[in-house]
């Protein structure tokens, strides 16, 4: 379903994927006011949603957890849409900050996770900071997070060589990272662009074995890294 909205070379583009129609033109029409989005379309259920994918143009996309009347449904969807668009850019709306849930949508590959009861202005910069390439989460979901990566086995890279794999300027882009720098700082520090910072997140994902930078980052706190 299409949504009218005048364009903006500045504004980040958004796929609204929500639980029934209603709702999910309510939650667009809730980014719409807001003069930096574009809402470019919005689906109603799984099957509207997979069926649009590849044929939107989009920086972010929003899917609740609950799809089809279906408990983390949505979550399901986004694992499998990650199959074919690895680098999807995903927020899941969550009914809760419930543990299970945010795990979930953290293993099905979100960017940030986000509970409904908090305020349009806080999802509103949970997107611009998914669409920099950040993690957005609050403490009590990234505590959460951190738990269940501390009681599974630490991420390794398919060949057991972990960070020995990684070039000269990705462990310079790791070390930033680590220190807890932006996609942007690191790029002011590197003298890169945000873009070319984000492609090297991407390679470094690939290497190691990890999906997010949640993973990376609990990664090196078992393996430090240093700048070369």
């Amino acid at each position: 379903m299409d949504q009218e909205q005048s364009p903006s070379s500045a504004a980040i583009k958004i796929f609204v994927a929500g639980n029934g129609l209603i709702y999910t033109k309510l939650l667009a029409d809730s980014l719409i006011a807001n003069a930096d989005f574009l809402v470019t379309s919005y689906a109603c259920n799984s099957l509207e949603l997979i069926g649009q994918i590849l044929s939107q143009d989009f920086d972010v996309i929003i899917i609740s957890s609950i799809l089809d009347e279906h408990p983390l449904r949505g979550c399901e969807t986004l694992r499998r849409l990650r199959i074919t668009h690895p680098r999807l850019r995903a927020i899941v709306l969550l009914d809760s900050s419930k543990r299970e849930p945010i795990l979930e949508a953290f293993r099905s590959g979100a960017r940030g996770v986000f509970a409904r009861d908090q305020s349009v202005a806080a999802l509103a910069k949970c997107v611009r900071k998914v669409h920099e390439g950040q993690i957005w989460a609050d403490s009590l979901q990234l505590s959460y997070a951190m738990e269940a990566l501390a009681s599974t086995p630490v991420p390794r890279a398919i060949d057991a060589k972990g960070i020995d794999l990684l070039s000269k300027r990705e462990l310079d882009v790791v070390s930033g990272l680590a220190r807890g720098l932006t996609n942007r700082e690191i790029a002011e520090q590197l003298g890169l662009s945000q873009h070319t910072v984000k492609n090297y997140l991407f390679r470094i994902f690939d290497k190691l074995g990890v999906s997010n930078r949640v993973e990376l980052l609990f990664l090196t706190l078992h393996e430090p890294v240093q700048p070369v």
